[in-house]
């Protein structure tokens, strides 16, 4: 492997969604939504194959696309999240009246909503493909960031 040739390629797209943060202190307790940015970046060496339709790619954009648009963005874009442990007289209302309505085992915090991203498509990727990078905007000046090197830290 000649780690000279190593990159990483990054798509960027975007969801709407409404969560509410359970138990929370301030704002974020009542449903609001924001317009999500969700980068990802992937990691290797691009295919060095002659005649290859994939010749000089790591990974085709359109096939990332498929990948996180099939396991991130179907389910959460234009969807309401909380907490299962919500009252159940909101999740009733809400499963009876609206399409998307997702309930989480954890808070739907802009961290944990990355991580559970990550956990989506970090195994639909080809074996030669390395997830790099993950990063949610929340808002225009807010966001979280997971990156494979900070996993050496734990």
């Amino acid at each position: 492997m000649n780690k000279a040739r190593r990159l990483r390629i990054s798509k960027l797209f975007t969801l709407e969604m409404g969560h509410a943060l359970l138990g929370h202190d301030g704002q974020c307790r009542n449903i609001h939504g924001h317009s999500y940015k969700l980068f990802v970046t992937l990691r290797g060496i691009p295919l060095d194959e002659c005649g290859h339709p994939k010749d000089g790619m790591l990974m085709d954009f359109s096939d990332l696309k498929t990948i996180v648009q099939k396991n991130v963005i179907s389910q959460f874009d234009h969807a309401v999240v909380l907490h299962m442990d919500a009252p159940h007289e909101v999740k009733s209302v809400l499963a009876e009246h609206f399409e998307k309505f997702v309930v989480l085992p954890f808070q739907p915090t802009c961290e944990n909503l990355l991580l559970h991203f990550v956990d989506l498509i970090i195994n639909e990727l080809p074996s030669h493909v390395e997830l790099y990078k993950v990063r949610l905007d929340e808002t225009a000046t807010a966001y979280a960031e997971w990156c494979v090197d900070d996993i050496a830290y734990h």
